[in-house]
């Protein structure tokens, strides 16, 4: 084993190009690799039930036991695995501050990793081993939704670049052009400080989409457009935020023609904003102005003097039910079909396996709930292996990931909206504003929160979101 490390993790994303840099680490004698140990969702790989004889089960509960257990027990040498920003981030921390665990950071150009990545879902084909199988797709490129991509990527690699340069470590960065250089695994292995050397690549996985990628997608000149909006000076190097917790700029919304822009909150009331904003002008929802980046959002803001910026924060017990209804109870587009498995699988969620069906009573409407809100107290706390999502984050936290790029002017509570909403439009110059609409039943839901509330769901959400409630004096929900 290396004088300098006793085991290596790989940090990496989906379509990087990691799957073939494992299968060359284990092609030489003294390295393991173990797959996606810390994925939320599996352990190792899809069909795995353990690595070295620790279950999913038993590393969810105690993560740095795993760790451990690759570092300590891995047969013939030196044990590491493949970790991504969305991966359990309890062992993160660890991994980043031991200086004997060998760092590789694997890259790949960013639209090329989105476009591979669509058109893995569009094919439902992850990995290509024999030509003939191929599936043939074209990808439809999303310009918000490769902003919010590029953004996590781009938060995740400062964080880990931010965390060597103050301990002192270096890494092995490999990019995906790399791989195919023999010389360069090569390089890799006598950086490891292992003797083994290849004579060739790993023929097993062929590149499944060789094409440029201009050629891989459907819409190339939204592509062009949407690339042409982004900061390149941005690129490599943006602000260390909280993971799922930063400004999210992208999301912001700006009137057709009224200087007031809407900053939203995940799980928040969001349409209805949006329709008001729409009211106020006339206008259709094409003509609100979004996409924001931080440059055209600084540009707006330059080109618009006596504007106004807000969001509206929701009583913390009907956001969560929000969360709850559109992202995990819901089985339609948008809702979190892999976070809804793993939450009825480990966590024990009493749902369906599919929607809800007519015999779905409010009775077992209130115990998923009620589980769900015990899983979001564990989650904010660090003690669950899965992330913590926008729509269930603390507002307070939101809020501050928020003032890393700019404060809203006015922080306006769901209830008071038809005050402070038509009040905050004439400051801007609106002579006669609307009152926005009161938020309809959403369709994600079978039943209204009134249904099943009870004093001991507003005791366990006062639990969970105890900040919150301090912070906006939020009372009781009814």
């Amino acid at each position: 084993m290396s004088n300098r490390f006793d085991s290596f993790v790989v940090f990496a994303e989906m379509r990087t190009g990691s799957n073939f840099l494992e299968t060359n680490l284990n092609a030489m004698d003294g390295l393991t690799c173990h797959g996606e140990a810390f994925n939320p969702h599996f352990i190792g790989y899809p069909n795995s039930s353990e690595i070295l004889g620790v279950t999913q089960a038993e590393r969810d509960a105690d993560p740095q036991r795993l760790l451990q257990v690759i570092r300590q027990q891995t047969p013939g040498g030196m044990g590491g695995f493949r970790f991504f920003h969305d991966h359990d981030p309890r062992v993160l921390p660890t991994l980043l501050e031991d200086e004997r665990v060998a760092k590789i950071v694997l890259t790949r150009n960013p639209v090329e990793s989105y476009v591979s990545w669509k058109i893995a879902q569009a094919t439902g084909q992850w990995k290509l081993t024999n030509v003939k199988k191929r599936k043939d797709a074209q990808a439809e490129f999303d310009g918000p939704e490769f902003e919010a991509h590029l953004a996590r990527l781009q938060d995740f690699q400062v964080h880990l670049m931010t965390a060597l340069q103050t301990s002192g470590q270096t890494a092995f960065y490999v990019a995906y052009e790399d791989l195919q250089n023999v010389a360069v695994m090569n390089g890799l292995a006598k950086w490891l400080g292992v003797p083994a050397r290849l004579e060739a690549l790993d023929a097993s996985l062929k590149r499944q989409n060789p094409q440029p990628v201009a050629e891989k997608v459907a819409n190339p000149d939204e592509m062009e457009r949407a690339l042409a909006r982004l900061d390149r000076f941005n690129l490599t190097r943006t602000p260390s935020f909280e993971p799922r917790r930063g400004p999210v700029v992208p999301s912001y919304v700006a009137g057709a023609e009224t200087p007031l822009i809407y900053m939203p909150i995940h799980s928040g009331p969001t349409e209805s904003v949006r329709r008001w904003l729409c009211a106020l002008d006339g206008a259709d929802e094409e003509a609100l102005i979004t996409g924001f980046s931080q440059k055209t959002l600084r540009q707006w803001k330059r080109a618009r003097p006596g504007h106004r910026g807000f969001t509206v924060v929701r009583h913390p017990l009907a956001r969560a039910y929000d969360a709850f209804c559109s992202k995990i109870l819901d089985t339609g587009p948008g809702g979190y079909a892999r976070i809804r498995k793993t939450l009825r699988r480990a966590h024990g969620l009493p749902l369906p396996e599919g929607a809800p069906g007519p015999d779905y009573t409010a009775e077992q409407h209130r115990a998923a709930f009620d589980a769900f809100l015990n899983f979001v107290k564990a989650n904010l706390a660090g003690q669950t292996a899965l992330r913590i999502d926008g729509h269930w984050a603390s507002q307070s936290q939101c809020l501050q990931g928020m003032a890393e790029f700019t404060l809203p002017d006015m922080i306006v509570r769901e209830d008071e909206m038809a005050v402070y909403l038509p009040a905050l439009a004439m400051q801007v110059g609106h002579p006669a504003p609307p009152e926005p609409e009161a938020k309809g039943r959403s369709a994600a839901a079978p039943y209204t929160l009134a249904d099943i509330y009870d004093a001991d769901l507003e005791a366990l959400v006062r639990d969970v979101y105890q900040r919150d409630y301090l912070m906006f004096g939020f009372g009781d929900w009814a």
